[in-house]
């Protein structure tokens, strides 16, 4: 039922699409919803034309009411706890499975099960990686929009947004230990473009000799 449901042509939309919302959300900021008009009234000297000297600091430049209504409330927070939800219902499922031992196209259900429970391991601890990546920066926010006189150190938001920027670099490397299909398919690509081997058919890599 998976292959006739999730097909090519379905799987390359729904790619598309999150790609789409996701540059939609992230650019919103530049459409106009920022700080910078207000900034600027607040900065420009009384009747002067002159360009206000703006800081170019995170929670200076960014609507943290975009930040926390529309990016969190909207974009993460609602997505982050379906997938839990969907995770704790897999691994229910996978755990009355393997409880009752029941028959499968596999001749070996345990193995079978033990397999689809080592891949749920695996995305579970890369959403536990998301939220862990994620959340700092937005408790920071909320923080931040409601309770004004509150002061958070620069050095917390500092580590915040790194730890954001850092969750991109993980999931790869999760993949790549944890997913027996993921590591052969990246070892490959390592070999053909990166170290110029020959790839498994025997064609010849990048490199050309002198």
């Amino acid at each position: 039922r998976y292959k006739t449901v999730v097909t090519p042509r379905r799987a390359a939309v729904a790619i598309a699409c999150c790609w789409l919302v996701s540059l939609l959300v992230g650019l919103t900021p530049m459409f106009g919803w920022n700080n910078l008009s207000q900034l600027r009234r607040t900065q420009e000297p009384n009747g002067s034309q002159a360009p206000a000297l703006i800081k170019c600091q995170f929670e200076t430049v960014i609507s943290m009411e975009y930040m926390v209504y529309f990016n969190f409330f909207v974009w993460v927070l609602p997505p982050l706890l379906l997938m839990l939800l969907i995770y704790l219902e897999v691994f229910n499922l996978i755990r009355k499975q393997l409880n009752k031992k029941v028959s499968s196209s596999s001749n070996d259900p345990q193995k079978y099960y033990g397999k689809e429970l080592k891949i749920a391991k695996s995305l579970a601890l890369v959403l536990f990686l998301f939220t862990l990546s994620w959340l700092p920066l937005h408790v920071l926010n909320c923080i931040t929009l409601f309770c004004p006189s509150c002061q958070t150190p620069h050095i917390l938001t500092s580590i915040a947004i790194f730890l954001t920027h850092g969750n991109s670099a993980m999931n790869p490397i999760v993949y790549a230990f944890r997913i027996k299909k993921f590591r052969t398919a990246f070892l490959q690509i390592w070999n053909q473009y990166f170290r110029c081997k020959a790839n498994k058919n025997g064609a010849p890599g990048a490199q050309q000799g002198d």
